[in-house]
Protein backbone atom coordinates (compact mmCIF):
# COMPACT_ATOMS: atom_id res chain seq x y z
CA UNK A 1 0.00 0.00 0.00
CA UNK A 2 0.92 3.57 -0.83
CA UNK A 3 0.87 5.64 2.37
CA UNK A 4 1.83 8.75 0.53
CA UNK A 5 -1.36 11.23 0.83
CA UNK A 6 -1.18 15.00 -0.73
CA UNK A 7 -2.27 17.87 1.27
CA UNK A 8 -3.65 20.90 -0.51
CA UNK A 9 -3.94 24.27 0.83
CA UNK A 10 -7.69 24.30 0.59
CA UNK A 11 -7.77 20.51 2.55
CA UNK A 12 -5.62 22.41 5.07
CA UNK A 13 -6.94 25.37 5.68
CA UNK A 14 -10.72 22.96 5.82
CA UNK A 15 -9.00 21.16 8.42
CA UNK A 16 -8.16 23.95 10.69
CA UNK A 17 -10.91 25.98 10.16
CA UNK A 18 -9.22 28.54 8.99
CA UNK A 19 -9.62 31.45 5.70
CA UNK A 20 -9.31 29.74 2.49
CA UNK A 21 -6.83 31.82 -0.01
CA UNK A 22 -7.88 31.74 -3.42
CA UNK A 23 -5.46 30.89 -6.26
CA UNK A 24 -3.32 28.72 -4.43
CA UNK A 25 -2.12 26.00 -5.93
CA UNK A 26 0.12 25.13 -3.05
CA UNK A 27 0.57 21.06 -1.98
CA UNK A 28 2.03 19.05 1.32
CA UNK A 29 3.50 15.35 0.81
CA UNK A 30 2.63 14.25 4.44
CA UNK A 31 2.13 15.59 7.92
CA UNK A 32 5.03 15.60 9.92
CA UNK A 33 5.89 16.54 13.74
CA UNK A 34 9.40 15.85 13.87
CA UNK A 35 11.74 18.34 12.05
CA UNK A 36 14.77 15.14 12.07
CA UNK A 37 12.37 13.05 9.62
CA UNK A 38 10.71 15.58 7.82
CA UNK A 39 10.80 14.87 4.20
CA UNK A 40 10.76 16.82 1.04
CA UNK A 41 6.95 18.38 0.87
CA UNK A 42 5.74 17.76 4.40
CA UNK A 43 3.57 20.36 6.49
CA UNK A 44 5.26 20.87 9.75
CA UNK A 45 3.04 20.69 12.80
CA UNK A 46 4.66 22.20 16.01
CA UNK A 47 4.34 20.67 19.20
CA UNK A 48 4.82 21.82 22.05
CA UNK A 49 6.16 19.25 25.25
CA UNK A 50 7.33 19.46 29.00
CA UNK A 51 10.73 19.18 27.81
CA UNK A 52 10.99 20.59 23.82
CA UNK A 53 9.25 23.20 21.85
CA UNK A 54 8.47 22.47 18.20
CA UNK A 55 8.72 25.89 17.17
CA UNK A 56 12.29 25.95 17.81
CA UNK A 57 12.92 23.22 15.34
CA UNK A 58 10.50 24.83 11.79
CA UNK A 59 13.39 26.15 10.47
CA UNK A 60 15.52 22.54 10.73
CA UNK A 61 12.09 21.09 9.15
CA UNK A 62 12.20 23.91 6.37
CA UNK A 63 15.74 22.74 6.07
CA UNK A 64 14.78 19.72 4.93
CA UNK A 65 12.63 20.54 2.43
CA UNK A 66 9.20 21.10 4.46
CA UNK A 67 6.90 23.48 2.56
CA UNK A 68 4.98 24.60 5.69
CA UNK A 69 4.16 24.78 9.25
CA UNK A 70 1.74 24.77 11.69
CA UNK A 71 2.08 27.11 14.23
CA UNK A 72 0.93 28.67 17.33
CA UNK A 73 3.67 31.58 17.87
CA UNK A 74 5.79 33.73 15.50
CA UNK A 75 8.58 31.62 13.71
CA UNK A 76 11.18 32.35 11.31
CA UNK A 77 9.88 31.05 8.46
CA UNK A 78 12.04 32.15 5.68
CA UNK A 79 9.59 32.82 3.23
CA UNK A 80 7.06 28.94 3.83
CA UNK A 81 3.56 29.44 3.69
CA UNK A 82 2.80 29.58 7.85
CA UNK A 83 -0.66 28.41 9.37
CA UNK A 84 -1.39 30.26 12.35
CA UNK A 85 -3.47 28.74 15.38
CA UNK A 86 -4.06 28.19 19.25
CA UNK A 87 -2.82 24.74 20.14
CA UNK A 88 -0.72 22.78 17.69
CA UNK A 89 -1.79 19.79 19.15
CA UNK A 90 -5.61 20.56 18.70
CA UNK A 91 -4.24 21.05 14.97
CA UNK A 92 -2.79 18.12 14.49
CA UNK A 93 -6.10 16.23 15.89
CA UNK A 94 -8.02 18.60 13.56
CA UNK A 95 -6.03 17.25 10.86
CA UNK A 96 -6.28 13.56 11.54
CA UNK A 97 -9.94 13.69 11.69
CA UNK A 98 -10.19 15.11 8.09
CA UNK A 99 -7.79 12.51 6.90
CA UNK A 100 -10.55 9.75 8.72
CA UNK A 101 -13.30 11.10 7.36
CA UNK A 102 -12.12 10.51 4.14
CA UNK A 103 -11.34 7.32 4.51
CA UNK A 104 -13.30 4.19 3.01
CA UNK A 105 -11.80 1.69 5.87
CA UNK A 106 -13.35 0.28 9.16
CA UNK A 107 -11.99 1.65 11.96
CA UNK A 108 -11.43 -0.73 15.10
CA UNK A 109 -10.35 1.00 18.29
CA UNK A 110 -8.69 -1.30 20.88
CA UNK A 111 -8.51 0.02 24.56
CA UNK A 112 -7.72 -1.30 27.83
CA UNK A 113 -5.66 -1.18 31.05
CA UNK A 114 -3.00 -3.86 29.37
CA UNK A 115 -3.52 -6.05 26.58
CA UNK A 116 -3.69 -3.12 23.98
CA UNK A 117 -0.59 -3.89 22.23
CA UNK A 118 -0.95 -7.27 22.14
CA UNK A 119 -4.46 -7.57 20.40
CA UNK A 120 -3.82 -5.07 18.54
CA UNK A 121 -1.30 -7.22 16.84
CA UNK A 122 -3.34 -10.03 17.10
CA UNK A 123 -6.05 -8.35 15.31
CA UNK A 124 -4.00 -7.28 12.77
CA UNK A 125 -2.79 -10.93 12.16
CA UNK A 126 -6.59 -12.04 12.44
CA UNK A 127 -7.77 -10.11 8.94
CA UNK A 128 -4.80 -8.74 7.29
CA UNK A 129 -4.75 -12.36 5.15
CA UNK A 130 -8.14 -11.09 3.78
CA UNK A 131 -8.34 -7.21 3.94
CA UNK A 132 -5.77 -4.61 3.52
CA UNK A 133 -5.14 -3.59 7.12
CA UNK A 134 -3.04 -0.41 8.70
CA UNK A 135 -2.39 -0.10 12.41
CA UNK A 136 -1.19 1.60 15.04
CA UNK A 137 2.68 0.82 14.74
CA UNK A 138 4.38 -0.08 18.03
CA UNK A 139 2.54 1.47 20.76
CA UNK A 140 2.00 5.18 19.17
CA UNK A 141 -1.55 5.24 21.28
CA UNK A 142 -1.43 8.89 22.26
CA UNK A 143 -3.12 12.31 21.34
CA UNK A 144 0.33 12.11 18.96
CA UNK A 145 0.55 9.11 18.08
CA UNK A 146 -2.93 8.05 17.31
CA UNK A 147 -3.42 11.30 14.92
CA UNK A 148 0.08 10.10 13.06
CA UNK A 149 -1.55 6.64 12.50
CA UNK A 150 -4.36 8.13 10.48
CA UNK A 151 -2.19 10.26 8.44
CA UNK A 152 -0.15 7.99 7.40
CA UNK A 153 -3.15 5.55 7.24
CA UNK A 154 -3.06 4.80 3.03
CA UNK A 155 -5.87 5.03 0.67
CA UNK A 156 -6.25 1.52 0.04
CA UNK A 157 -6.79 0.28 3.78
CA UNK A 158 -10.07 -1.50 4.20
CA UNK A 159 -9.47 -1.83 8.31
CA UNK A 160 -7.38 0.70 10.46
CA UNK A 161 -6.50 -0.84 13.87
CA UNK A 162 -5.96 1.79 16.28
CA UNK A 163 -4.37 1.59 19.98
CA UNK A 164 -5.99 3.98 22.41
CA UNK A 165 -4.09 4.55 25.43
CA UNK A 166 -4.67 7.18 28.29
CA UNK A 167 -3.46 8.52 31.56
CA UNK A 168 -5.73 11.21 32.45
CA UNK A 169 -9.37 11.73 32.20
CA UNK A 170 -11.34 12.45 28.86
CA UNK A 171 -7.94 11.40 26.84
CA UNK A 172 -10.22 8.43 25.55
CA UNK A 173 -13.46 10.39 24.20
CA UNK A 174 -11.00 12.76 22.52
CA UNK A 175 -9.14 9.55 20.66
CA UNK A 176 -12.77 8.52 19.86
CA UNK A 177 -13.77 11.93 18.57
CA UNK A 178 -10.50 11.72 16.55
CA UNK A 179 -10.69 7.94 15.03
CA UNK A 180 -14.91 7.89 14.50
CA UNK A 181 -14.32 4.06 15.06
CA UNK A 182 -16.98 1.52 14.01
CA UNK A 183 -15.56 -0.82 16.38
CA UNK A 184 -14.24 -0.54 19.69
CA UNK A 185 -12.34 -3.18 22.02
CA UNK A 186 -12.11 -2.65 25.87
CA UNK A 187 -9.44 -5.30 26.75
CA UNK A 188 -9.26 -5.51 30.61
CA UNK A 189 -9.47 -2.86 33.78
CA UNK A 190 -6.90 -2.25 36.93
CA UNK A 191 -6.26 -0.15 38.75
CA UNK A 192 -3.74 1.90 36.75
CA UNK A 193 -2.94 5.33 35.89
CA UNK A 194 -5.15 5.98 39.25
CA UNK A 195 -2.47 9.02 39.81
CA UNK A 196 -5.76 11.27 37.64
CA UNK A 197 -8.29 8.76 37.07
CA UNK A 198 -8.09 8.26 41.17
CA UNK A 199 -10.20 4.83 41.30
CA UNK A 200 -10.84 1.54 39.60
CA UNK A 201 -13.99 3.01 38.88
CA UNK A 202 -12.98 5.99 37.35
CA UNK A 203 -10.40 3.84 34.88
CA UNK A 204 -13.97 2.37 33.75
CA UNK A 205 -15.45 5.49 33.24
CA UNK A 206 -12.28 6.83 31.08
CA UNK A 207 -12.04 3.09 29.25
CA UNK A 208 -15.53 2.50 28.62
CA UNK A 209 -16.14 6.43 26.70
CA UNK A 210 -14.65 4.05 24.02
CA UNK A 211 -18.20 2.55 23.49
CA UNK A 212 -20.09 5.57 24.42
CA UNK A 213 -18.43 7.02 21.06
CA UNK A 214 -19.24 4.75 18.74
CA UNK A 215 -22.34 5.14 16.21
CA UNK A 216 -25.29 3.78 16.55
CA UNK A 217 -24.76 1.01 14.26
CA UNK A 218 -21.05 -0.16 16.10
CA UNK A 219 -19.98 -2.72 17.72
CA UNK A 220 -19.09 -2.74 21.25
CA UNK A 221 -17.05 -5.43 22.41
CA UNK A 222 -14.91 -6.48 26.29
CA UNK A 223 -13.03 -8.89 27.58
CA UNK A 224 -14.45 -11.09 30.64
CA UNK A 225 -12.43 -10.00 33.00
CA UNK A 226 -12.49 -8.47 35.46
CA UNK A 227 -16.67 -9.36 35.97
CA UNK A 228 -17.24 -5.45 36.60
CA UNK A 229 -15.78 -4.43 33.19
CA UNK A 230 -18.51 -6.22 31.72
CA UNK A 231 -20.83 -5.28 34.67
CA UNK A 232 -19.98 -1.97 33.47
CA UNK A 233 -20.43 -1.77 30.21
CA UNK A 234 -24.05 -3.06 30.42
CA UNK A 235 -25.40 -0.04 31.99
CA UNK A 236 -24.06 2.12 27.82
CA UNK A 237 -27.42 1.51 25.93
CA UNK A 238 -26.07 -0.70 23.29
CA UNK A 239 -25.82 -4.31 22.97
CA UNK A 240 -22.52 -5.54 23.72
CA UNK A 241 -20.45 -8.06 23.31
CA UNK A 242 -18.69 -9.93 25.92
CA UNK A 243 -15.22 -12.47 25.12
CA UNK A 244 -13.34 -14.90 27.28
CA UNK A 245 -12.89 -17.83 29.15
CA UNK A 246 -16.30 -17.21 30.49
CA UNK A 247 -14.53 -17.37 34.46
CA UNK A 248 -14.60 -13.35 35.20
CA UNK A 249 -18.19 -13.06 33.33
CA UNK A 250 -20.90 -14.56 31.22
CA UNK A 251 -18.73 -14.60 28.27
CA UNK A 252 -20.88 -14.80 24.99
CA UNK A 253 -17.99 -15.43 22.58
CA UNK A 254 -15.91 -18.44 24.70
CA UNK A 255 -13.41 -21.28 23.03
CA UNK A 256 -14.12 -24.65 23.05
CA UNK A 257 -11.88 -27.30 24.71
CA UNK A 258 -8.83 -24.83 26.05
CA UNK A 259 -5.73 -26.50 27.37
CA UNK A 260 -2.36 -25.29 28.06
CA UNK A 261 1.28 -26.86 27.71
CA UNK A 262 4.10 -27.23 29.88
CA UNK A 263 5.65 -23.87 28.18
CA UNK A 264 2.35 -21.30 29.39
CA UNK A 265 0.93 -21.41 25.71
CA UNK A 266 -2.51 -22.14 25.16
CA UNK A 267 -4.49 -24.08 22.42
CA UNK A 268 -8.20 -23.87 21.63
CA UNK A 269 -11.17 -24.34 19.14
CA UNK A 270 -12.58 -21.56 17.65
CA UNK A 271 -15.48 -22.00 15.73
CA UNK A 272 -14.19 -25.48 14.76
CA UNK A 273 -10.89 -24.58 13.90
CA UNK A 274 -8.30 -25.58 15.88
CA UNK A 275 -6.08 -22.28 17.63
CA UNK A 276 -2.21 -22.97 18.88
CA UNK A 277 -1.16 -19.68 20.41
CA UNK A 278 2.56 -19.06 20.47
CA UNK A 279 2.25 -16.59 23.34
CA UNK A 280 2.28 -17.91 26.58
CA UNK A 281 0.11 -16.85 28.91
CA UNK A 282 -3.71 -17.25 30.30
CA UNK A 283 -4.63 -13.72 29.11
CA UNK A 284 -3.21 -14.22 25.60
CA UNK A 285 -6.13 -16.57 25.37
CA UNK A 286 -8.58 -13.51 25.98
CA UNK A 287 -6.63 -11.34 23.42
CA UNK A 288 -6.70 -13.71 20.90
CA UNK A 289 -10.54 -14.17 21.39
CA UNK A 290 -10.93 -10.46 21.50
CA UNK A 291 -9.02 -10.70 17.90
CA UNK A 292 -10.83 -13.31 16.37
CA UNK A 293 -14.51 -11.73 17.32
CA UNK A 294 -13.17 -8.76 15.39
CA UNK A 295 -12.15 -10.61 12.18
CA UNK A 296 -15.55 -12.47 12.75
CA UNK A 297 -17.59 -8.78 12.61
CA UNK A 298 -15.55 -7.85 9.38
CA UNK A 299 -16.77 -11.39 7.92
CA UNK A 300 -12.97 -13.11 7.76
CA UNK A 301 -13.37 -16.76 7.24
CA UNK A 302 -12.55 -18.35 11.09
CA UNK A 303 -9.52 -20.49 9.01
CA UNK A 304 -7.94 -17.68 7.69
CA UNK A 305 -8.56 -15.41 11.32
CA UNK A 306 -7.18 -18.38 13.22
CA UNK A 307 -4.15 -19.20 11.24
CA UNK A 308 -3.08 -15.84 11.52
CA UNK A 309 -3.35 -15.41 15.30
CA UNK A 310 -1.22 -18.71 15.33
CA UNK A 311 1.74 -16.63 13.57
CA UNK A 312 2.16 -14.03 16.57
CA UNK A 313 4.96 -13.93 18.49
CA UNK A 314 6.29 -11.95 21.46
CA UNK A 315 7.36 -8.23 21.81
CA UNK A 316 10.26 -7.10 23.43
CA UNK A 317 10.32 -6.71 26.78
CA UNK A 318 6.55 -8.20 26.72
CA UNK A 319 6.97 -11.76 28.24
CA UNK A 320 9.58 -12.75 25.72
CA UNK A 321 11.32 -16.13 26.77
CA UNK A 322 14.96 -15.84 26.62
CA UNK A 323 17.52 -19.12 27.33
CA UNK A 324 20.52 -18.28 29.09
CA UNK A 325 22.71 -20.91 29.72
CA UNK A 326 20.53 -23.09 31.78
CA UNK A 327 19.00 -20.40 32.90
CA UNK A 328 15.35 -19.37 31.36
CA UNK A 329 13.86 -15.58 31.78
CA UNK A 330 10.62 -14.27 31.14
CA UNK A 331 10.95 -10.65 30.16
CA UNK A 332 8.32 -8.69 30.94
CA UNK A 333 9.03 -5.74 32.45
CA UNK A 334 7.72 -3.25 29.31
CA UNK A 335 4.68 -2.21 31.63
CA UNK A 336 3.03 -2.98 34.75
CA UNK A 337 -0.20 -2.68 36.75
CA UNK A 338 -1.93 -5.19 39.45
CA UNK A 339 -4.00 -6.85 36.78
CA UNK A 340 -1.00 -7.86 34.26
CA UNK A 341 1.60 -8.76 37.44
CA UNK A 342 -0.97 -11.12 38.32
CA UNK A 343 -0.90 -12.49 35.46
CA UNK A 344 2.75 -13.00 34.68
CA UNK A 345 2.22 -14.49 38.30
CA UNK A 346 -0.21 -17.48 36.58
CA UNK A 347 2.25 -17.63 34.06
CA UNK A 348 5.53 -18.71 36.08
CA UNK A 349 3.20 -20.91 38.00
CA UNK A 350 2.12 -22.75 34.42
CA UNK A 351 5.92 -22.66 33.24
CA UNK A 352 7.74 -25.51 33.00
CA UNK A 353 5.85 -27.30 36.23
CA UNK A 354 8.60 -28.95 38.27
CA UNK A 355 11.76 -26.49 37.77
CA UNK A 356 12.75 -23.30 40.54
CA UNK A 357 10.93 -20.86 40.40
CA UNK A 358 12.06 -17.64 41.07
CA UNK A 359 10.22 -13.67 40.52
CA UNK A 360 11.92 -10.62 40.11
CA UNK A 361 9.42 -7.82 41.11
CA UNK A 362 9.55 -4.41 40.19
CA UNK A 363 7.87 -0.99 40.80
CA UNK A 364 4.32 -0.39 39.47
CA UNK A 365 4.20 3.07 38.66
CA UNK A 366 1.29 5.53 38.27
CA UNK A 367 -0.65 4.25 41.08
CA UNK A 368 -1.47 7.10 43.11
CA UNK A 369 -2.26 6.98 46.74
CA UNK A 370 -3.20 3.39 46.51
CA UNK A 371 0.60 2.44 45.17
CA UNK A 372 1.85 1.25 48.83
CA UNK A 373 -1.33 -1.13 49.45
CA UNK A 374 -1.20 -2.57 46.51
CA UNK A 375 2.19 -3.37 46.25
CA UNK A 376 1.35 -4.92 49.85
CA UNK A 377 -1.13 -7.11 48.68
CA UNK A 378 0.65 -8.11 45.59
CA UNK A 379 3.31 -9.37 47.30
CA UNK A 380 1.26 -11.21 49.79
CA UNK A 381 -0.45 -13.09 46.78
CA UNK A 382 2.80 -13.63 45.06
CA UNK A 383 3.75 -15.14 48.58
CA UNK A 384 1.34 -17.67 48.37
CA UNK A 385 2.26 -18.98 44.87
CA UNK A 386 4.60 -21.50 45.75
CA UNK A 387 7.79 -19.90 44.31
CA UNK A 388 11.00 -20.65 45.52
CA UNK A 389 12.54 -17.45 45.84
CA UNK A 390 10.77 -13.24 45.23
CA UNK A 391 12.85 -10.72 45.19
CA UNK A 392 10.92 -7.61 45.95
CA UNK A 393 13.01 -4.59 44.66
CA UNK A 394 11.36 -0.47 44.39
CA UNK A 395 8.16 -0.17 45.75
CA UNK A 396 8.07 -3.82 46.58
CA UNK A 397 11.07 -3.95 48.59
CA UNK A 398 9.72 -3.67 52.41
CA UNK A 399 9.56 -6.03 55.39
CA UNK A 400 7.12 -8.84 55.18
CA UNK A 401 4.01 -8.92 57.96
CA UNK A 402 5.53 -11.29 60.79
CA UNK A 403 3.85 -14.19 60.40
CA UNK A 404 3.22 -14.33 57.10
CA UNK A 405 4.02 -17.57 55.80
CA UNK A 406 5.41 -17.97 52.24
CA UNK A 407 8.97 -18.59 50.21
CA UNK A 408 12.06 -16.64 51.19
CA UNK A 409 11.79 -13.08 50.14
CA UNK A 410 15.08 -11.33 49.04
CA UNK A 411 13.94 -7.46 49.81
CA UNK A 412 16.35 -4.95 47.98
CA UNK A 413 15.25 -1.50 46.62
CA UNK A 414 17.76 -1.42 43.97
CA UNK A 415 17.09 -3.50 40.91
CA UNK A 416 20.79 -3.99 40.46
CA UNK A 417 22.34 -4.49 43.99
CA UNK A 418 19.01 -7.24 44.57
CA UNK A 419 21.27 -8.72 41.56
CA UNK A 420 24.28 -8.66 43.30
CA UNK A 421 22.51 -10.92 46.34
CA UNK A 422 20.73 -12.97 44.13
CA UNK A 423 23.05 -14.52 41.71
CA UNK A 424 24.53 -15.80 44.88
CA UNK A 425 21.15 -18.03 44.79
CA UNK A 426 21.14 -18.83 41.81
CA UNK A 427 21.96 -22.60 40.51
CA UNK A 428 21.85 -21.62 37.13
CA UNK A 429 18.91 -23.96 36.23
CA UNK A 430 16.13 -21.76 36.98
CA UNK A 431 12.78 -20.15 35.35
CA UNK A 432 12.78 -16.45 36.18
CA UNK A 433 10.11 -13.32 35.81
CA UNK A 434 11.50 -9.99 35.51
CA UNK A 435 8.06 -8.06 35.78
CA UNK A 436 8.18 -4.28 36.32
CA UNK A 437 7.25 -1.08 34.80
CA UNK A 438 8.86 0.76 31.88
CA UNK A 439 10.24 3.25 34.08
CA UNK A 440 12.09 0.66 36.52
CA UNK A 441 14.26 -0.12 33.32
CA UNK A 442 14.59 -3.77 34.59
CA UNK A 443 15.89 -4.78 31.77
CA UNK A 444 18.82 -3.65 33.09
CA UNK A 445 19.72 -7.11 34.40
CA UNK A 446 19.63 -9.30 30.98
CA UNK A 447 23.15 -8.35 30.54
CA UNK A 448 24.23 -9.30 34.12
CA UNK A 449 22.85 -12.80 33.68
CA UNK A 450 24.42 -12.90 30.16
CA UNK A 451 27.46 -12.35 31.66
CA UNK A 452 27.09 -14.93 34.56
CA UNK A 453 25.59 -17.26 32.69
CA UNK A 454 26.14 -17.56 29.32
CA UNK A 455 24.61 -16.61 25.74
CA UNK A 456 20.95 -15.90 25.62
CA UNK A 457 18.38 -16.83 22.73
CA UNK A 458 14.88 -15.92 22.55
CA UNK A 459 11.86 -18.14 22.21
CA UNK A 460 8.09 -17.27 21.49
CA UNK A 461 6.58 -14.87 24.21
CA UNK A 462 3.21 -13.43 25.51
CA UNK A 463 3.13 -9.46 23.91
CA UNK A 464 1.48 -7.35 26.36
CA UNK A 465 0.33 -8.66 29.46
Amino acid sequence: MNPLFKWTDEQVRTALHVPLHEDCDLVFTGISTDSRTTREGNLFVALRGDNFDGHDYVSDALGRGARGAVVARSVEADGAYVYSVEDTLLALGQLALYRRKHLDAVVVGITGSSGKTGTKELTRAAIEGSRRVHATPGNLNNRIGLPLTLLDTPDEAEVVVLEMGTNEPGEIAELTRIAEPQIGVVTTVSDTHVEKLESLEGVLEEKLDLLRGLPDDGKAIVGDEPAILSEYAGRIPRHVLVVGLGTGADAEYRPDNPSVDDQGCWSFVWRGEPVHLRVPGRHSVQNALLALTVAELLDVPAAEAVAGVGQVEAGALRGEIRRIGGLTLIVDCYNANPQSLRAALDLLVDFEPGRTKVAVLGSMLELGARSEELHRVLLGEASTLGFDLIVATGDFARPRESGEDGPTTLSVVDPLEAYEELRGRLAGDEVLLMKASRGVALERLIPLFENDFGGSNQASGELEA
